[in-house]
């Protein structure tokens, strides 16, 4: 039987993820030994913050600081925005890269938690997990009411001491890489002025 290659945006989402994952895993860390069922447990206790918040009947003024906080809880922010950032974190100030961090944080939670919102009377399954190279992958499946279930994957590290996720996929879109581009563009049209990004984010999403 011939093997199916996949499609070009299948393609670039793969591309993307191992670039990503790879540059955010070459960043110093201390590494230990998480475990498959340890990445498992993290994306348990996500997927069930998330179902009690897009099954809260809040509205979504109310709901989305709750996803700014399940961000901030389980996700490895300082990480996901440096990564975001790309080679602009490289002349950054430690205080610009504070500054950023706190910024890309809740445009993040507001860009994702609207996107999570969408989920509303349905709910995110943990499906399995299984080891990559230095990282876990958890894959998870949305099931909606009046659509066709699908996947949202999450990739999971303890590089910075924690066990955190780091990246997700949202039907194949890769957010890291997503992201990259999108802060990337951001930054172009502001000719390159972090401090001009990061009052821009902090009203974004």
């Amino acid at each position: 039987m011939p093997t199916q290659m996949p499609s070009d945006p299948q393609r670039r989402a793969l591309i993307g993820a191992g670039l990503a994952a790879g540059a955010v895993l070459a960043l110093p860390g201390a590494a230990r030994a998480l475990t498959t069922q340890q990445a498992a447990q993290l994306i348990d206790r996500v997927v069930a913050d998330i179902n009690r918040v897009i099954n809260s009947g809040r509205s979504e003024a109310q709901m989305l600081p709750e996803f700014e906080r399940i961000f901030a809880r389980y996700a490895d922010v300082p990480i996901i925005a440096r990564s975001a950032l790309g080679v602009a974190a490289r002349s950054a100030s430690a205080a610009q890269m504070r500054a950023f961090t706190d910024a890309f944080q809740g445009y993040i939670s507001r860009k994702y938690g609207r996107r999570f919102r969408e989920f509303i009377g349905g709910e995110l399954k943990v499906r399995e997990a299984r080891p990559l190279k230095n990282f876990h992958e958890v894959k998870t499946t949305a099931i909606l009411r009046g659509q066709a279930p699908f996947e949202v994957t999450f990739l999971v590290s303890d590089r910075s001491g924690r066990d955190l996720f780091f990246n997700i996929f949202i039907e194949g879109v890769n957010m890291l890489a997503t992201e990259r581009t999108e802060i990337g563009a951001l930054l172009d049209r502001r000719r390159g002025d972090l401090d001009a990004l990061i009052e821009d984010l902090r009203r974004l999403g």
